[in-house]
């Protein structure tokens, strides 16, 4: 308010400044949105994988047309979506356990909880909000079972956290068991029938990833300091294991194109067709973790740098549209 020949005039509202406090509010909020880590959600996507591959997900019309099932389609998202939130917890209880850490990592030190964008007292609250809520939709939407192996998900990733992810090469195994509960999780709740297979390329390839995260990381400043277990890794090891692992995932995976059991599932021998797609795949993000490929370890993650990439991504998409195409025997109008 101010005056002018005599007058008083009052400033519109929309123009005032907004009040401090609701400026630091909505940094809050996008600190807890970023420190659960939406673009690691992508891992979640493991839930839906038997529904894909055992021709649930999509059904036929009364004229034959190919169409979404709903009510799978509905459990299978909604159960992604309960992992997805609880990865959410386990990332900002992993934040809040390696705060000290962070803040002397090149990159980690820009995180929320460890810039102080969010208070430590209100993550720890916002981390039992998602599990409470993730686990009782578990619960009520879809069956115990699903939730009990949610459950288990939550208390291997917090014993990860808390002690688990100081000891090398157990770590890994870690990372790749959660991927596998992720899987079975899929199954339980969509009442389909996981396979062998499904279970040892899935184990497989997590380790490859794993290995490769640590690989990533070893590459960085004060890398011992930032992961206990680093200390215990070499690159020597690290390559050897993303090599044995490299192969094994794709020898699995082609195994299990040419089982014979798996072309009578299918009713087609073509599912190897999408091998290429997986070669390309490991053999890509091999340069990617090694530094080879121009990502220039801007990243954080080797995840990170995958959804950057736009040869791995495209090779995704064509592996996905290849599989879908196979499995359901789509075809062009």
């Amino acid at each position: 308010m101010w005056c002018k020949n005599g007058e008083v005039t009052t400033a519109l509202e929309s123009e005032r400044p907004p009040p401090i406090h609701a400026q630091e509010r909505r940094s809050v909020v996008k600190g807890l949105i970023k420190t659960i880590r939406p673009h690691q959600w992508v891992k979640n996507l493991f839930v839906m994988a038997p529904v894909v591959f055992h021709k649930d997900l999509l059904g036929t019309t009364a004229a034959g047309d190919p169409t979404l099932n709903l009510k799978v389609a509905g459990k299978a998202f909604l159960a992604t979506a309960i992992f997805s939130l609880l990865a959410g917890a386990v990332y900002t209880i992993n934040d809040l356990v390696d705060v000290e850490a962070d803040r002397i990592h090149p990159v980690k030190r820009h995180r929320p909880i460890a810039s102080g964008a969010v208070p430590e007292g209100l993550a720890k609250i916002f981390a039992v909000f998602l599990v409470v809520a993730s686990l009782g939709v578990a619960v009520l939407e879809l069956n115990l079972a699903f939730a009990g192996i949610a459950a288990l998900y939550l208390v291997e990733n917090l014993a990860y956290s808390f002690k688990l992810k100081k000891i090398a090469f157990l770590d890994v195994g870690l990372i790749a068991f959660g991927f596998v509960l992720r899987v079975i999780a899929g199954g339980l709740a969509t009442d389909t029938k996981v396979s062998l297979y499904m279970l040892a390329c899935t184990a497989l390839l997590a380790l490859f990833l794993g290995f490769g995260k640590r690989r990533h990381e070893l590459e960085g400043e004060h890398a011992s300091k930032q992961r206990a277990a680093l200390e215990a890794y070499s690159k020597g090891s690290l390559t050897a294991a993303l090599a044995v692992t490299g192969v094994a995932t794709a020898g699995t995976y082609i195994a299990y194109t040419l089982d014979k059991d798996t072309q009578a599932f299918f009713q087609t021998d073509k599912l190897w067709l999408t091998v290429p797609f997986t070669l390309f795949g490991i053999v890509r993000f091999l340069f990617l973790v090694s530094g080879r490929a121009g990502a220039g370890r801007k990243a954080e993650s080797p995840t990170q740098e995958m959804l950057s990439d736009v040869p791995f991504v495209l090779n995704l998409v064509l592996w996905v549209v290849a599989v879908l195409a196979i499995v359901y025997r789509l075809r062009p109008a």
